[in-house]
């Protein structure tokens, strides 16, 4: 089974349910599970928020090499599974895919009707959700621009949500697909530019601000 988690900037919350997914794989010999994210409003090559990277390793997988990718429509084909971590995000990734409303839900949306429900595959999960119907309280805020216990209280919370998800799922019963590179940009007249921002106090929410306007690196200078 490959699945893919979604949620805005891409250094917080999906990387640490990616992160999180892998040391199980791991820990559990199951080569067959593989997982990946992205951001609808990704900071394009940014590594994992450094609070998010503690919070990871404290939960006991690795937050190295990671930089972050914008959600295309690929990745949604590729999975077998798409979890996002809001109600917002989850509808972003069905509309840039249309087709994937069966496959698409939110982390605790999933969880919630797999153990409520006994639903053991993707597509008991799309057939349970019909009865099951919305759930309150199915999103997982972020926490850019928040203390470190606000960080470590979302990565326990995903690490809540995303263990009884994956004891419950059969994680055989997709199709193994591995992730696929990112194709390399056209070459066009000029490369994209590198926009260099002044430094800021809280520079991952002007970074954002900035990503969600353009699909490329922000870097920072004094």
């Amino acid at each position: 089974m490959h699945v893919l988690f979604v949620c805005s900037g891409n250094v917080c919350r999906s990387p640490i349910a990616e992160r999180l997914t892998h040391a199980y794989a791991l820990a559990h010999g199951l080569p067959h599970l593989t997982a990946e994210s992205a951001g609808v409003r990704a900071l394009v090559g940014f590594p994992i928020e450094p609070v998010a990277a503690r919070v990871i390793e404290g939960l006991g997988a690795s937050a190295d090499g990671f930089r972050a990718r914008r959600l295309r429509p690929e990745m949604i084909k590729r999975a077998d599974l798409v979890l996002a971590m809001t109600e917002q995000i989850r509808d972003r990734s069905m509309e840039l895919l249309l087709g994937t409303s069966h496959c698409t839900f939110t982390l605790r949306e999933a969880r919630r009707i797999a153990t409520d429900t006994g639903a053991r595959t993707v597509a008991e999960l799309a057939v349970a959700r019909r009865e099951y119907g919305e759930i309150d309280d199915a999103n997982i805020s972020d926490p850019v621009g928040l203390g470190g216990a606000a960080f470590a209280q979302v990565g326990d919370r995903i690490a809540a949500e995303l263990m009884p998800l994956l004891d419950a799922l059969d994680l055989g019963s997709g199709t193994k697909r591995e992730p696929e590179t990112e194709p390399e940009p056209e070459p066009g007249p000029r490369p994209s530019p590198v926009v260099h921002l002044p430094l800021s106090p809280r520079p991952l929410i002007a970074a954002r601000a900035a990503s969600s306007i353009l699909d490329y690196p922000v870097s920072w200078s004094r």
